[in-house]
């Protein structure tokens, strides 16, 4: 099992258990998240260039600001459309 540091000032971080990752990517549906930090898209441009070329279907997402959680209906939307998600942290 793995450790998943929380960075919210928690006192105890919250205990979360991974989900199984899946084998390949190939046919899969990936969201590439885009949590609005300078040049996080530069980062996820190529991502999903590489992705497609491996056969994968992409979908990009944006968070309207990198200080706050991603609003509920965008996770919600997220977790409707994609099997895995992909969060990109740049500056």
């Amino acid at each position: 099992m793995r450790t998943v540091l929380d960075p919210t000032g928690e006192r105890r971080p919250a205990t979360r258990e991974l989900l199984p990752r899946p084998d390949a990517l190939r046919g899969r549906t990936v969201g590439l998240l885009d949590i609005s930090k300078a040049r996080g898209d530069v980062v996820l441009d190529r991502l999903e260039e590489l992705l497609r070329a491996d056969g994968v279907r992409v979908l990009r997402y944006r968070k309207p600001t990198f200080a706050r959680p991603a609003p509920v209906d965008l996770r919600h939307e997220i977790a409707e459309h994609c099997e895995v998600v992909i969060e990109a942290l740049a500056d």
